[in-house]
C-alpha cells in the first residue's frame, strides 16, 4: 500500500474513523437515520356548553330568519346575528338548540359562545340580569340624581356618570350600588366603567369593586422593631 496520501485526505480520513492514534477507537462515519414524523389530525370535541338545549319561556316571542334571531319579553326585545358557521333552529319541545353547519376549527370556537349569547338574549328579556358593587372608603358614597349617579370617591370633585338607556340603577345605604336591566353585556360594561374610577387597593381594599368580589389583601410595611 503506497504510503502517499495527501494531508486533507489523511485528516478527514483520521477524523471520521478514529478518535485518535492512542486510543483506536473506530466510529462509524455514516449518516444518522432519519426519523419519520407522523401528524395525525386531531379533532374537537364537540363543545358541552353548546350542546345544551335553551329553555325558552312562554312569555317570550322568538323570530328566526336565517342567521337572524330576535327574541322579545315583557322587559324589552334583543336579537343577534350568526356567523355562517352557526345556526339556531327551535325543537318540537320548545327549546332552541344551536348547531354548527361546517365542522371547522372556527366552528368549534363560536359553537359554545353563541350557545351562551343566545341563552343571555332569552333569559334577559323574560327576567332580566343584575350586577352588585359595594363602595368601601370612608367618605365614599354614591346617589342617583335624574338619569346621572354621582360618585363620591375622595376626589377634588364629584364623578357624574350618565346611565344608558335600558338600565337601572339603584342605591342602597349610599355605599351599595345596583345594576339591572335585559342586556348583560350593557350591565357587565357600566358596572366596570364605575368601578374603573376607584379599583380596591389591596392594602385596606379601598375603593369601588363587586359584591362578590375577593380583594387579595397584602401586608403593609412593619414598623421598625426597637
Amino acid at each position: 500500500m503506497s504510503a502517499s496520501i495527501s494531508a486533507p485526505v489523511q485528516s478527514s480520513y483520521l477524523r471520521c474513523s478514529f478518535l485518535g492514534d492512542a486510543n483506536k477507537i473506530r466510529v462509524s462515519g455514516a449518516s444518522a437515520p432519519r426519523v419519520a414524523v407522523v401528524r395525525r389530525t386531531v379533532e374537537c370535541k364537540e363543545s358541552r356548553i353548546g350542546k345544551q338545549p335553551i329553555t325558552v319561556p312562554s312569555n317570550v316571542t322568538l323570530t328566526m330568519d336565517g342567521q337572524y334571531f330576535k327574541a322579545k319579553g315583557p322587559l324589552g326585545e334583543l336579537d343577534l346575528t350568526y356567523p355562517r358557521e352557526i345556526m339556531v333552529d327551535k325543537e318540537e319541545s320548545g327549546a332552541l338548540r344551536v348547531r354548527k353547519t361546517v365542522e371547522t376549527r372556527r366552528a368549534n370556537q363560536m359553537h359554545g359562545l353563541f350557545r351562551t349569547l343566545t341563552d343571555n338574549i332569552v333569559v334577559g328579556v323574560s327576567k332580566g340580569f343584575e350586577k352588585k358593587l359595594q363602595l368601601i372608603g370612608t367618605g365614599y358614597r354614591a346617589t342617583v340624581e335624574g338619569k346621572d349617579i354621582v360618585l363620591n370617591l375622595g376626589f377634588s370633585h364629584p364623578v357624574r356618570m350618565a346611565i344608558p338607556p335600558g338600565l337601572q340603577v339603584k342605591v342602597e345605604e349610599n355605599t351599595r350600588i345596583t345594576v339591572s336591566g335585559y342586556d348583560k353585556s350593557e350591565i357587565g360594561q357600566f358596572a366596570a366603567s364605575i368601578r374603573k374610577w376607584r379599583p380596591p387597593e389591596p392594602y385596606k381594599g379601598k375603593g369601588v369593586k363587586y359584591a362578590d368580589e375577593v380583594v387579595r389583601r397584602k401586608e403593609g410595611k412593619a414598623g421598625k422593631k426597637k
